[in-house]
């Protein structure tokens, strides 16, 4: 309860409600060392860096304003740049948060899918909607995307916008050319941070060195404010089975 104090700036009764059911739970809420890692208080559990990785991660982000996250899936990429962002909503150090994705078709044809183009985008932006979902309760979360203060859109909607007080992120950035990647990069504001997250290894492009992400290392590696990580099998924290398919994958590919 005090770490939560000192980390907002005050607690809630709901606040105490959570701490309380985990505590009650059994589980192991926050260990000492763990204080610093600690991303955000979810409506479930705590959100913190786990991996030696996820915890440079957090330390990227909180220097830079800019910072690329890059590697496997499974590996945290995605639900800790949406926790930064509503941990930072949360403190009011933005006022808003807008979440994009490339849609950008993974075998599938866009045009077959039902519905209009609300309904053809959204699965593209599903996961997005998954990790607030998981961080924020219900109502709150379609209250900000109600009144804006919450917006998830394609990455072609992003074309011509200044977004300040914003943390803006970008999923599944592989899948965005180098024009979008510098379109997207160049929409940043005053007082506004940006995570870019994406695995290089499942580019959907029809050509894979059209991929944005994959140039923009050699362009930006040398500008202050501008943070790089990259994770590996090890850092991977979903299921014990994906870090196994991506080994198998890998030797796969590696004997051919």
């Amino acid at each position: 309860m005090i770490y939560v104090l000192n980390t907002n700036g005050n607690i809630s009764s709901k606040d105490v409600i959570t701490i309380i059911d985990l505590a009650i739970s059994g589980k192991e809420i926050i260990a000492d060392k763990d204080y610093d890692n600690i991303v955000l208080y979810s409506k479930k559990d705590v959100i913190k860096a786990k991996t030696p990785t996820q915890i440079e991660y957090f330390e990227s982000v909180a220097k830079n304003d800019i910072c690329f996250a890059i590697g496997p899936a499974g590996t945290g990429k995605t639900y800790l740049a949406v926790a930064f962002a509503v941990a930072a909503l949360k403190k009011r150090t933005v006022q808003r948060i807008v979440l994009a994705r490339p849609a950008v078709e993974a075998g599938e044809s866009l045009g077959f899918l039902p519905g209009d183009f609300r309904d053809k985008i959204d699965p593209y932006l599903r996961p997005l909607y998954d990790a607030l979902q998981d961080m924020l309760p219900k109502e709150q979360m379609r209250n900000y995307i109600e009144k804006g203060i919450v917006e998830i859109a394609p990455l072609a909607f992003m074309r011509g916008r200044t977004l300040n007080n914003a943390y803006v992120i970008l999923d599944e950035a592989q899948n965005a050319t180098a024009m979008q990647m510098k379109m997207f990069l160049t929409r940043l504001g005053p007082n506004s941070k940006s995570i870019i997250t994406g695995d290089i290894t499942q580019i959907d492009l029809p050509k894979k060195s059209d991929s944005g992400l994959v140039q923009v290392k050699n362009i930006l590696q040398h500008i202050d404010g501008v943070g790089f990580v990259f994770f590996n099998k090890g850092d991977v924290v979903r299921h014990k089975l994906v870090k196994d398919i991506i080994n198998a994958y890998d030797k796969f590919l590696d004997e051919k």
